[in-house]
């Protein structure tokens, strides 16, 4: 029986990254699930959840992955993954937000506690320093998970805190 996996790559970014690692895993008969990347500062991170094929070890796995062009001086992790490879509904994206505006100290902080406040859950985020004249502009994407009776709350609640931050607030409501 297949068996699940954590794989995490941390490596200097380059161009074709994703299709090299993509590409070993298909080649390797590996199944991915749940699957992340991203270029953090001159770094690179990929991380998935992925179905191990019987008769292919984890250690195998992870010296294929370390025998990649330009992974000298890359991190590699794989491991057995003993949680469920799929999410409940809290895994589910119903709003993206954006927060943008100044950078400074305790913006992921305070937005991810009203999150919390209205029984949100954060299912992806991603900041951005953006270096500009006078100062740094700081962008935040969440991708949430909100109930839909607490959701207008949260969001108003959201809006009003950037607004103290003095940032600007966007959101789409994801459907279905």
């Amino acid at each position: 029986m297949a068996s699940n996996a954590l794989i995490s790559v941390i490596c200097h970014d380059r161009g074709g990254l994703v299709a090299d690692l993509a590409g070993l895993m298909f080649d390797l008969n590996i199944d991915l699930s749940d699957t992340t990347f991203a270029v953090l500062g001159e770094a690179a991170e990929f991380t998935c959840l992925a179905e191990i094929p019987d008769g292919l070890a984890l250690a195998a796995v992870k010296r294929e992955i370390e025998g990649l062009r330009d992974m000298d001086d890359a991190r590699v992790a794989v491991a057995a993954f003993d949680m469920r490879p799929v999410h409940d509904d809290s895994g589910r994206i119903t709003h993206r937000i954006e927060l943008d505006g100044r950078d400074r100290p305790g913006i992921v902080a305070r937005v991810s506690e009203v999150f919390g406040q209205f029984g949100g859950n954060i299912v992806r985020m991603n900041s951005e320093r953006i270096p500009e004249r006078g100062h740094d502009r700081y962008v935040t994407r969440f991708s949430v998970f909100l109930p839909e009776r607490r959701a207008d709350a949260c969001l108003a609640t959201v809006a009003n805190t950037a607004g103290e931050l003095r940032m600007t607030f966007r959101f789409d409501a994801v459907a279905g």
